[in-house]
Order: C-alpha cells, then sequence, then structure tokens
C-alpha cells in the first residue's frame, strides 16, 4: 500500500490494530463479485447504506451497457456497516466499492483495503468544496470519492423569533441571550437541544472551535480532545444545560418531532442534511423555519461539519476501472441532484452539481435567505481538521461519558477529560505511538 507523504510508516501501520475495534461479529455477506453479465458489461458491487443509492443504482444501470452495478444495503456505519465491511477485507472479499464517511475513512484506511485513487481522479479535484476534498485526502493521498457534505448550519422558527422580537444570534454570547429570550417568552419552549447522546455532534461544534483532535507529528499521533477550544465548546455548553436554557436530549426521535411540533423548540443546531428531516419530521411547518450559519466565537468566522459521505474502491477489486466508472457518475453526473430531489434535499460535494440541487429542490419550506446560499457560506467556513484511527469508536465514548450530565453527576469538561484518557489509552493499547495534546 502506497504511504502518503508525511505519515510514516510506522504510524500508518499501527494504526491498523485499530481496526480490532470494528471488526465484531456481522453478517456473513460476501463481495468480489466482479464478472461479466450475460450481455458482457462488467459487474460490479457496491455495499451502502445510503438513502436512495438503489435509485442511483438503478439509473446507471439503464444509461449504458458497459458496467452493471450490483446493490448490497448494509446497515449504517456504526449500525453494523463498518464491522461487515472491515471483516470482509479481512477475509479477503469485500466488495469493489465501500461505503465510507469523511471521518470513519482513516479507521477503513487503516485495515490495507483501500485502493490508492490519487492519480485516478486527480482531474476532478478543482470541482470539490474543498473541505470534502481535503476529507478524503488524509496526509495528501486520495482514498476515495466524495459524495456530499454536511456542513453545521441553525435552523430557527423564524416566525416565532419575529413575533417575539428576538435576534438571530451570530455570536455564542447572542446565542445564549437568545435562549434566555426564548425561554422568558415561553417558559415552556426552549432554544434547542444539545445531544448528549450524539457524539458527531459534539465533534463537529468543536470542529468550529479550530482545534482538532489529533494530528501526526512523524511517527506519533497528537491527541488533544481536551485542547483549548474544545474545552471552551464543553463549558458553554455546561453552563446552557446548568441554566435549564437547553435540552439534554436527542434529535429526530419522536419526543424531539412532537417538542419542535408543538412548539417547544424553536430551533434545530443541525447539518445540511437537517433540511430533510425538517422536511419530512415537520412538514406543516411549511414557511415558518429559517436557516443561518452557526453563531461564531469571537466573531471569527467557523464552521464545523457533522456527516458526510464517500466511496473507496476496494484495494482487492477485480474491476477497479469499472468501479471508478460508477462513482465518477455517482458523485460528478447532474443526473444524480436531480434524482436525489425527488426524496431528499441533497448537498452534493462536487460544486456543478451543488448548482444543480439548488435548482432542482423545492425551495418553499423555509423563508429567508435561500437554503442552499448559506451552507455554501458555512462550506466555505470549514477548517481543517484530522480524524484519528480511532474516530468512530469515540464517538461511543462521548456518547457514554456523557450520559452523566443531563442527571448532574458529571460536567461536560469533566466528561471531555475523562473522553481524552479513554481516546489516548485505547491507541496506546493498539501499539500507537501517543502524545497528548496540550490540556486546556
Amino acid at each position: 500500500m502506497a504511504l502518503h507523504p508525511g505519515w510514516s510508516r510506522r504510524a500508518f501501520l499501527r494504526a491498523s490494530a485499530g481496526t480490532a475495534a470494528l471488526a465484531g461479529a456481522a453478517g456473513a455477506l460476501t463481495g468480489c463479485s466482479s464478472g461479466t453479465t450475460a450481455s458482457g458489461a462488467t459487474r460490479v458491487q457496491v455495499w451502502s447504506w445510503m438513502t436512495g443509492m438503489d435509485q442511483y443504482v438503478a439509473a446507471f444501470n439503464a444509461a449504458q451497457r458497459e458496467v452493471h452495478v450490483d446493490l448490497s444495503v448494509i446497515a449504517a456505519g456504526l449500525s453494523g456497516g463498518y464491522a461487515q465491511q472491515t471483516n470482509a477485507i479481512k477475509a479477503h472479499n469485500a466488495p469493489d466499492i465501500l461505503h465510507v464517511e469523511y471521518q470513519g475513512l482513516i479507521q477503513v484506511l487503516a485495515t490495507g483495503g483501500l485502493r490508492d485513487l490519487t492519480d485516478d481522479v486527480a482531474d476532478l479535484g478543482d470541482g470539490y468544496s474543498p473541505a470534502a476534498w481535503q476529507g478524503v485526502r488524509p496526509g495528501g493521498r486520495t482514498w476515495a470519492v466524495p459524495m456530499d457534505l454536511a456542513p453545521m448550519a441553525f435552523y430557527y422558527r423564524k416566525d416565532l423569533f419575529d413575533e417575539h422580537g428576538i435576534d438571530v444570534p451570530t455570536t455564542w454570547e447572542e446565542f445564549r441571550d437568545a435562549a434566555a429570550a426564548v425561554r422568558e417568552a415561553d417558559p415552556g419552549a426552549r432554544i434547542t437541544t444539545f445531544p448528549l447522546n450524539d457524539g458527531s455532534f459534539f465533534a463537529g461544534m468543536s470542529w468550529q472551535a479550530g482545534d482538532p483532535w489529533w494530528r501526526i507529528e512523524g511517527d506519533t499521533w497528537v491527541v488533544g480532545v481536551d485542547g483549548p477550544g474544545t474545552m471552551r465548546t464543553a463549558e458553554y455548553w455546561q453552563d446552557l444545560i446548568a441554566a435549564d436554557l437547553v435540552r439534554g436530549g436527542p434529535t429526530g426521535n419522536q419526543e424531539w418531532i412532537a417538542s419542535v411540533h408543538s412548539g417547544r423548540l424553536w430551533g434545530l443546531l443541525g447539518a445540511a442534511w437537517s433540511v430533510g428531516t425538517l422536511k419530512k419530521s415537520i412538514p406543516d411547518d411549511t414557511g415558518r423555519w429559517a436557516v443561518a450559519t452557526m453563531p461564531t466565537w469571537d466573531g471569527e468566522p467557523a464552521n464545523g461539519i457533522q456527516g458526510g459521505t464517500a466511496f473507496g474502491v476496494s484495494r482487492e477489486s477485480r474491476s477497479p476501472e469499472a468501479a471508478l466508472t460508477f462513482l465518477r457518475w455517482l458523485s460528478t453526473d447532474p443526473e444524480v441532484p436531480r434524482i436525489g430531489a425527488s426524496f431528499t434535499s441533497p448537498f452534493p460535494a462536487y460544486l456543478p452539481n451543488r448548482d444543480v440541487a439548488r435548482t432542482a429542490v423545492a425551495d418553499d419550506y423555509f423563508v429567508g435567505p435561500p437554503v442552499y446560499d448559506v451552507l455554501d457560506e458555512a462550506a466555505a467556513r470549514v477548517p481543517d481538521w484530522t480524524w484519528g484511527p480511532n474516530a468512530l469508536g469515540l464517538f461511543s465514548t462521548i456518547t457514554d461519558t456523557f450520559g452523566g450530565v443531563s442527571t448532574g453527576r458529571t460536567t461536560l469538561p469533566d466528561a471531555v477529560r475523562r473522553v481524552q484518557s479513554a481516546a489516548v489509552s485505547d491507541m496506546r493499547d493498539r501499539g500507537l505511538s501517543v502524545r497528548e495534546g496540550s490540556r486546556a
């Protein structure tokens, strides 16, 4: 396997120890189905949990005769999808195309199961949102093809904000004032939730603070989950939770939908995919919601990301060229966002396709600035960030550690310090060279 510049063989290869945590008791689905159809088309197998992938595959297969894609729908990443793919790589029967997310790419890459695509897709690089392109190029080599991007944004009930004369917050200091104003206007309402059960949410919030949790120095991983930016984030939200200005429950479940529907939640700190969540969960709220870029720390424009999809090609694929033919189409063909607009609100990583999505998606749900304009600005504000080889496992650690915040058994800053200790211990247990970053 080729190594990317600046990442030593020792650090990279030892990262493979991290894959053990992913390789659980996944199902027995097998890949390596490359061959040809009766008509002579090269068969390519893709494993994915992406909503609507069946429609994309059907459209691709109908549009040409050279390549035929077979789709196997697998469980979502942390619900078994990553374990299934990791086990298949280890068993040398992985599919041609693997579903990865930006935060999971290094963990899958560390298995040695991905093909280096640097030369294969170099011509596409200028077309992607910089944050997406960086997300598939850890250290400067390209290991996946971006599909979409998920910059975070603040969604809010514009009708209620206007009715009560509450300004849309542009800084986190203003956000606290707005949270107090919402509660004063309606003691039963809160401005938003801080989902204590979602590690990816907290990572996205910390990302905005410009304080990456991992970086690589020579042979060593430097881990700084408890760095100054993250601790500032934790202390800020601990204050709002303690002051009962926000709720701490999850988003997207029935209780959350009921709270939003009844006007007990006036806002959502979400990602680009939250556009579809709101439209599907609360369709009766058409014309009531608006979207703004995330409040900032001290007025400095910056934005985190929560999620985002990419696809890699198996190192052992017998038809990598055919796999790339499909991935190029999936990532860059204008027909893809048109198909996606029929069941969601896609936010493509490939900028020309984002323009297609902008016109294909009905924009009658939100009021105020166009959603795609706001998300474009958010995507342009994303600072550098490095995901570590235990990022996926760390999300679970965050969920477990944050669980005591709602009952007062711990605080967010104390929980973050324990997450840092757990992250360092886990990486050292895997045989990695680790140094703790500066503690706040």
